[in-house]
């Protein structure tokens, strides 16, 4: 796959994931959800215009100039060292419209994931370089979106961190 249709491919993914945030934000009604849903919309239109410059850039250059890509989602890192203080924002047990929101874009976040990863194995140097920053980024949504819908879905996990056990 050539870096040019590689952009291509990562703007419908990154527009198809951004609606589903867009969506979901309309469609909760509690301000937990829309300040989740529209973070997540936020980011996600961030990258859209990020990969148009990128793809100007080409276009009219010939190269890429990979440059810093920021994330509203934090890092790993600042995840799991901010856990109890996020945790007060997701108290209540939200149902219906939100998990299925969640589902959703957990799956389209996975899928986006996987094409991410296929580019940084398969393109060379200045692609790879571009697409790496884009996979940290979408693993640490995955790691959010999965946070929300396993505490929705009281699971007993919290972050991966086992909160209780029904034995």
């Amino acid at each position: 796959m050539t870096i040019e249709k590689a952009i291509k491919t990562a703007l419908e993914y990154e527009t198809r994931i951004r609606d589903i945030y867009r969506e979901a934000t309309a469609a909760v009604d509690d301000e937990a959800g829309k300040h989740i849903f529209e973070t997540l919309c936020n980011d996600e239109q961030h990258h859209i215009d990020y990969l148009q410059h990128k793809l100007k850039q080409l276009q009219d250059t010939g190269t890429i100039v990979p440059e810093k890509l920021d994330s509203a989602i934090p890092s790993q890192e600042v995840i799991d060292r901010e856990a109890e203080k996020v945790k007060s924002l997701v108290a209540k047990d939200f149902l219906g419209i939100r998990r299925q929101m969640l589902s959703k874009a957990l799956k389209m976040e996975i899928e986006t994931s996987d094409f991410y990863q296929k580019m940084v194995n398969e393109l060379p140097a200045e692609g790879r370089a571009l697409f790496e920053r884009f996979l940290e980024i979408e693993n640490n949504h995955i790691k959010a979106v999965q946070f929300e819908l396993d505490y929705l879905s009281k699971t007993g996990y919290w972050f991966d961190i086992k909160e209780f056990d029904m034995e």
